[in-house]
């Protein structure tokens, strides 16, 4: 290498230790959020560290086609050490303000949706729901009005038939109109335990 390129590659990797600084306390500040998870932080360690190698590694390419030498080494870690003692306390308040910002343009942008897209969205389907069930219950209203015109005539028949029929055919039907009631409080109750049961 000539003297120029030994030159760039000190200044080069002595950046590149400084991001490294930089990239390790931005790591840092979001550990603590998959700390409790033991694999998911050797992962993480893991991923982020042969990242830094290869972001590091590209730039030493770019400079002088990837020749690692001791001094690259050290420059690298003078990069790091002059982060650590200047830069290290500024950059971590820098990046506390930093997602403070972030984190509040996104509390303003999930209100902003909430109020202009998913509320009037929900009140859209209420007022549906309601119209719906309106119609429904007047549906059914109407017909259980209409059904008991058409079977008016035929209770009154019934009625009659009923009142000039022996007083034993009556007594008869009225125990077996007893016992369907019981049969079909049985079959109401048992129906009805069956669907606590199930919830």
């Amino acid at each position: 290498m000539t003297l120029s390129i030994q030159f760039l590659t000190m200044i080069a990797m002595i950046l590149s230790g400084f991001y490294l600084g930089m990239a390790r306390d931005t790591f840092r500040r979001f550990t603590p959020h998959w700390k409790g998870n033991i694999f998911l932080t050797y992962l993480m360690e893991i991923c982020f560290w042969m990242t830094q190698a290869l972001i590091v590694f590209y730039v030493l390419f770019r400079v002088n086609s990837g020749e690692i030498r001791f001094y690259i080494i050290i420059a690298t870690a003078l990069g790091f050490s002059m982060y650590q003692v200047f830069a290290s306390t500024l950059y971590k308040r820098i990046l506390e303000r930093m997602i403070r910002i972030i984190f509040s343009i996104y509390q303003f942008i999930k209100r902003v949706i909430k109020v202009l897209i998913i509320q009037p969205i929900k009140w859209v389907i209420m007022v549906i729901i309601t119209v719906v069930l309106a119609i429904l219950n007047a549906l059914e209203k109407v017909v259980f009005f209409i059904l008991k015109l058409l079977f008016s005539p035929i209770r009154w028949l019934l009625n009659i038939i009923y009142s000039i029929l022996p007083e034993r055919f009556q007594k008869y039907l009225t125990d077996l109109a007893g016992f369907y009631s019981k049969i079909k409080n049985i079959i109401s109750k048992w129906f009805d335990n069956f669907k606590s049961k199930r919830r």
